[in-house]
């Protein structure tokens, strides 16, 4: 039986279990949810749901909102399903258990306006594999690659509809190609950085699938400030 821990959020108002030892959220994902503005009642794909945090915070910013957090990993989706359930979001949050590369509108009946997601950033050849699968797996292009998680997206996602992702600067320029040669045109960029005397380590990006050229380029984020703390903006991401 897999170990879970048991977070909060929001001064309490989200609970979320996740695995002892295998993969957990990073901040990165609260980044990524923070930055998301959907639609009052419209719906929201996330693709790699992983314990659903994103899901979690965007049902509780969004009262109005529809979640389907798509999870390749079975027990990632199983704790997934009891977080949604301990948090009283089932009418709000599904969760589903499917292979992106197979992901059809079987599972998403139409689409939709927003697919949100936190990809693995490594190809299976670069870098040491962690030696628990579950960890290499959300961090290593191993159930599915960059292209995989970009065609998916084009499909769930309406035209006129954004893609919004966070990912890994090294390999901008990838995730740049692959988007516009899926029809998704990035229109926002944000450079996120550890330390404001650091390179940046990753990007924040935004896309509207038919959209025109065009795009615009956000201040920096940094992270930590020099005594190792979390910025005030960062801060602000862990607030109700």
């Amino acid at each position: 039986m897999i170990k879970l821990t048991t977070d909060t959020f929001f001064n309490g108002r989200i609970r979320v279990k996740q695995p002892r030892s295998g993969y957990r959220f990073s901040v990165d994902a609260v980044i990524l949810a923070d930055h998301v503005r959907p639609h009052p009642e419209g719906t929201v794909v996330d693709l790699g749901t992983g314990c659903g945090i994103i899901p979690l915070i965007l049902a509780y910013r969004n009262p109005g909102l529809k979640i389907i957090g798509i999870e390749v990993q079975s027990e990632l989706a199983d704790i997934a399903l009891a977080n949604v359930a301990d948090n009283h979001m089932q009418d709000r949050i599904k969760i589903h258990c499917a292979d992106l590369k197979t992901l059809g509108h079987d599972v998403i009946s139409a689409p939709v306006d927003l697919v949100v997601s936190n990809p693995p950033y490594r190809k299976t050849h670069a870098g040491r594999i962690n030696p628990d699968r579950q960890r290499a797996i959300a961090r290593h292009e191993i159930r599915a690659t960059l292209s995989d998680v970009i065609t998916a997206a084009r499909r769930m996602v309406r035209t006129g509809g954004k893609f919004v992702t966070v990912y890994t600067a090294e390999r901008m320029s990838e995730i740049l190609l692959g988007m516009r040669s899926a029809g998704i045109e990035p229109k926002f960029y944000r450079m996120i950085h550890s330390g404001r005397y650091t390179e940046a380590k990753m990007i924040l990006l935004e896309g509207i699938k038919g959209g025109r050229p065009g795009s615009k380029i956000a201040p920096p984020l940094f992270v930590y400030q020099e005594d190792g703390n979390y910025t005030a903006e960062i801060e602000m991401m862990f607030k109700p």
